[in-house]
């Protein structure tokens, strides 16, 4: 499920965003119904798409986290299409805007901790990753998160339409990264059977209908014979037991997947010397 931000009145999404509009007055009915305001009732939906998905997510929904209709809502967000939107900026509020503890020269150290921070951002959030990076929502704290990697690549020394491709390189990798921990997580909860009974019955099955499957794919089958792959240079995996196998395999790749283009940058940076 994929979906696109920026659907709703372009100036009403983007006065919410920014808070450029004066809200509504807040009202205290009778009773112990909360007050609503437009970030109670964006971080009730952010909780429910938390816990529940985003297919869950709706007009009625929130309003019933919030004892109120969906009706009382329309007040302060026209609809479904600016709540995304204003779900989507809200969390990425979350997300350092500084490295403070990073030594300024060391880019590749600050670029990790980047990465690293944002792929656990979209481990709680799954639901941010079915938003389409297609269109931009244009909200404060998505251009803050941008404005950080940004500043963090400019450490590098590269020129700025390398910098421009390396912000769309970036990215979608953790984000891609991301998604390979969320679906890990929830492949056994979803299909309900485990990952180790997924795997071996159909090995099984594999090798008694695919006789040849070694024959057939040499360059997988030989990948596999040389063993299990050894964690990237400098990369710990303390803990890593108590982390289920597909998970533990995901965070693998990315911490290797990382250390490549990480390389790949210097190896830039030294080739414009």
């Amino acid at each position: 499920m994929v979906v696109f931000a920026g659907q709703g009145d372009p100036r009403r999404s983007l006065s919410l965003l920014w808070r450029a509009e004066t809200p509504p007055p807040t009202r205290g009915g009778p009773g112990p119904k909360p007050r609503l305001s437009v970030d109670a009732i964006v971080a009730a939906a952010v909780a429910l798409a938390d816990e529940e998905g985003m297919g869950a997510l709706s007009m009625r929904a929130v309003g019933d986290r919030l004892g109120r209709t969906a009706m009382a809502l329309y007040t302060y967000v026209p609809g479904k299409s600016e709540l995304l939107d204003l779900m989507y900026d809200a969390v990425h509020a979350e997300l350092p805007t500084a490295y403070p503890e990073s030594d300024p020269a060391d880019w590749r150290g600050a670029l990790t901790a980047w990465a690293g921070e944002v792929l656990e951002f979209h481990v709680r959030h799954p639901w941010v990753l079915q938003v389409s990076q297609a269109r931009p929502v244009l909200g404060p704290h998505e251009y803050a998160g941008l404005d950080t990697l940004v500043t963090l690549l400019r450490a590098t020394g590269l020129e700025a339409g390398v910098l421009r491709r390396l912000v769309g390189t970036l990215f979608p990798f953790v984000r891609g990264s991301a998604q390979a921990v969320a679906d890990a997580r929830l492949a056994a909860a979803a299909t309900g059977s485990s990952d180790e009974e997924w795997w071996a019955a159909r090995s099984a099955a594999l090798l008694e209908l695919v006789p040849d499957f070694a024959e057939r794919f040499p360059a997988v089958s030989g990948l596999e014979a040389e063993g299990p792959v050894e964690p990237y240079p400098g990369e710990g995996t303390e803990g890593a037991e108590a982390v289920p196998y597909p998970e533990r395999e995901a965070r693998e790749t990315f911490r290797v997947g990382l250390g490549v283009l990480l390389d790949g940058i210097e190896a830039a940076r030294v080739g414009r010397t």
